[in-house]
């Protein structure tokens, strides 16, 4: 069941289409419940799309589409790399066997304390600041560097 929180930030978004195209709205719907709960459950796109009154595959088919939204648990500071072509040519692997190396994960594991998780994403659309990447799907982070790396996680370990 959606929270009256979440069913109100969708009411308020539902103003923004015709009453007829609800579904238009489902990507922020997705977002409103990842944005309280930290991930979207099979539950919760169920709740999306009834809410919506919208085939519930329609809505699994969003939520696994786009990297930005998280599947499962994925920690208090998600960090999704990017790894396509040009992050991947400008050193992006790279970037994710440091990351890996500096927190003991591989891509879609969460630290054992759960304050980071690790994803890879595909094009943020920045490729001349590859590679980069995004914190909690709003920072984007870009060029960077074993140093960059380290200042990041450092940052985020005292929140």
């Amino acid at each position: 069941m959606l929270s009256e929180q979440i069913q109100a930030q969708i009411n308020r978004e539902l103003k923004k289409y015709p009453a007829d195209q609800k579904q238009s709205a489902v990507m922020a719907a997705l977002r409103f419940v990842q944005d309280e709960k930290g991930w979207i459950s099979n539950g919760d796109m169920a709740d999306v799309a009834d809410y919506l009154g919208m085939p519930k595959i329609a809505v699994y088919e969003v939520a696994t589409f786009y990297h930005m939204y998280n599947l499962k648990p994925m920690g208090k500071h998600t960090i999704t790399v990017c790894t396509n072509l040009s992050c991947t040519l400008c050193g992006a692997l790279d970037t994710v066997a440091y990351i890996e190396s500096k927190l003991g994960i591989k891509l879609g594991e969460v630290t054992a304390d759960g304050k980071f998780g690790l994803r890879e994403g595909e094009c943020m659309g920045a490729c001349k600041d590859a590679p980069l990447l995004t914190l909690n799907n709003k920072k984007i982070c870009s060029r960077m560097t074993q140093e960059k790396i380290d200042q990041i996680l450092a940052e985020l370990d005292k929140s």
